[in-house]
């Protein structure tokens, strides 16, 4: 599994909004839109990080809510975003770069038939009982 995405925590294995993250990233998704650039936008809104990561924040789907993550970020302000995003590639002539990744569908519940063995081995049991995760879809 992945890294849980900025502005969520789990809990109970189901994600949750961390509301002081969740906060902070708003504020970027504002700061960004009122102009300023992708790093300064997110010191602003106390996020210390790289240009990439945060272009990669601005991106993400996650934030409009899936069946594992709730939604953070209201549909009109994320596609602001990706519109703004778009017009300033443009304007840099980078707007080459600038492509729609596709949604991909992961599921997010699962089941697991009990565990009759034991094995000695960590790897060997770890293995065994991974292989008793059966996917609901």
């Amino acid at each position: 599994m992945g890294h849980t995405p900025f502005g969520y925590k789990v809990e109970n294995g189901k994600a949750v909004i961390d509301e002081t993250s969740a906060a902070k990233l708003k504020m970027l998704y504002t700061n960004y839109l009122s102009g300023m650039a992708l790093v300064k936008a997110a010191k602003e809104a106390g996020i210390d990080t790289y240009h990439g990561t945060v272009s990669k924040m601005l991106t993400n789907r996650r934030y409009l809510g899936d069946s594992f993550y709730p939604q953070v970020i209201d549909e009109e302000t994320f596609h602001a975003a990706q519109v703004e995003r778009k017009k300033r590639a443009k304007s840099l002539g980078r707007d080459h770069f600038v492509s729609e990744l596709p949604v991909l569908e992961v599921p997010t519940e699962f089941s697991i038939r009990p565990a009759l063995q034991h094995f000695d081995d960590p790897q060997e049991q770890a293995e065994y009982i991974y292989s008793l995760i059966e996917s609901e879809f």
